[in-house]
């Protein structure tokens, strides 16, 4: 199956700076994925290459098979974009920003946009300055999923949201791809928000994957270790440590291992995505898991 997204080496270069780099990266089509990180990790720069408003300084990167620089109609028409700040014309009423996405895009769903700001209770005539900020999240949302997107983009799309307004904003989301089975990647820093909704994890970390996995798989791929404090060095048997924090008499560490622990020493026990998420990021050095799986590895292309 073709992959929504995806990278191989990808990198890009502001001057001297990378700000991406060596990105390899494989999301399954179907899939709710989060995009998590650091500010500055690179996200913002991977969504906007996915979408072509930025040329690779290296590697490739293709969205359904196409490229978005080198095919960047055919990429628009099947994705769409929603930004942090929700870009909208202030002086635009909420119909006239529905007209501007029917003549703007040829797969545009008008029954779609209406019905949906019509059962959120927001207002055609109202300007769309004079709207909260949720409403004009809303109204973000709707102009992307109107065109009918195969891929749904989102770029900290309830970062400055409260939080009422943005669970209206996932359950809304989440009713959209239930009605579309659109693939989405969410970049968010709100770990909570990717528990929620999210079914695929991607963190990067200095502008590189950390981590590329399904998020059941990731959290059963883990366990938390609890034994007697370790003075000879952080290794297990049959594990990887990603963290190890030490007490006066007890250690503590995060592992990722594909079974049980055998040393009876450890008392072993779940962890959960969001302690989980925040130990790679204080070990930028733990390992990719699992090493990203290319479409036609090994194969000419």
């Amino acid at each position: 199956m073709t992959a929504a997204i995806e990278s191989t080496g990808l990198g890009r270069r502001y001057g001297r700076q990378w700000a991406l780099r060596d990105c390899t990266l494989r999301i399954p089509a179907g899939r709710i994925a989060g995009l998590v990180g650091p500010n500055g990790a690179g996200k913002t720069t991977l969504l906007h290459l996915a979408i072509g408003l930025l040329e690779p300084s290296a590697g490739s990167i293709e969205v359904f098979g196409i490229s978005p620089r080198r095919n960047s109609k055919e990429v628009l028409a099947k994705v769409g974009f929603v930004a942090q700040d929700h870009p909208l014309y202030r002086g635009f009423r909420v119909d006239e920003t529905l007209e501007l996405g029917r003549r703007l895009n040829t797969t545009w769903d008008d029954d779609v946009a209406r019905s949906r700001l019509a059962r959120l209770g927001i207002p055609m005539s109202k300007r769309c300055g004079d709207l909260s900020g949720g409403q004009r999240a809303q109204v973000a949302l709707c102009l992307a999923l109107a065109k009918r997107p195969q891929l749904l983009m989102l770029d900290e799309p309830v970062s400055s949201l409260d939080p009422l307004a943005r669970r209206e904003f996932l359950q809304e989301l989440m009713t959209a791809v239930a009605d579309t089975g659109c693939t989405v990647l969410l970049s968010s820093h709100v770990l909570a928000d990717v528990e929620r909704v999210c079914d695929h994890l991607v963190i990067l970390s200095n502008g590189s994957v950390q981590v590329a996995s399904g998020i059941e798989e990731l959290v059963s791929g883990h366990r938390l270790l609890v034994g007697p404090r370790r003075t000879g060095g952080d290794a297990v048997a049959g594990a990887e440590v990603v963290q190890a924090t030490h007490g006066e008499r007890e250690s503590t560490l995060i592992v990722r291992t594909s079974g049980r622990i055998l040393d009876p020493a450890w008392e072993q026990h779940e962890i959960g995505l969001e302690d989980l998420v925040l130990a790679y990021l204080r070990n930028t050095g733990a390992g990719t898991m699992p090493e990203p799986e290319l479409a036609g590895a090994g194969e000419p292309r």
